[in-house]
């Protein structure tokens, strides 16, 4: 499964947050691997630096084979929060996709 992240210019992704990030995508849908080919993370600040209440997003697409891809986006206070929140909202909806596969 390949995992790309991509934050925008006002979120600091360096080599040690995108190496997190990865590990935690795999590790939360390693039950998935072989089903799924590609994960994209963006991660952005909705605000611009500006302050504000869940102003962080995080969106995740998971690309399966055979179906459309999943996405699901997720709001938080921080970018840690908004990607935590992200990858539970991931999980759910891969369930539910591939949960409805092996009824038809």
């Amino acid at each position: 499964m390949l995992v790309q992240v991509h934050t925008d210019k006002n979120i600091e992704g360096g080599e040690k947050f995108i190496h997190f990030v990865t590990e935690e995508i795999k590790g939360s849908l390693h039950r998935f691997t072989g089903k799924i080919t590609r994960i994209d993370v963006h991660l952005s600040d909705e605000n611009a630096g500006k302050s504000g209440d869940n102003d962080k997003r995080c969106m995740i697409e998971a690309k399966v084979e055979g179906v459309s891809p999943v996405v699901v986006t997720n709001f938080d206070a921080s970018v840690e929060k908004a990607f935590m929140g992200a990858i539970d909202k991931i999980q759910a909806a891969l369930d539910t996709v591939f949960g409805k596969l092996k009824q038809h």
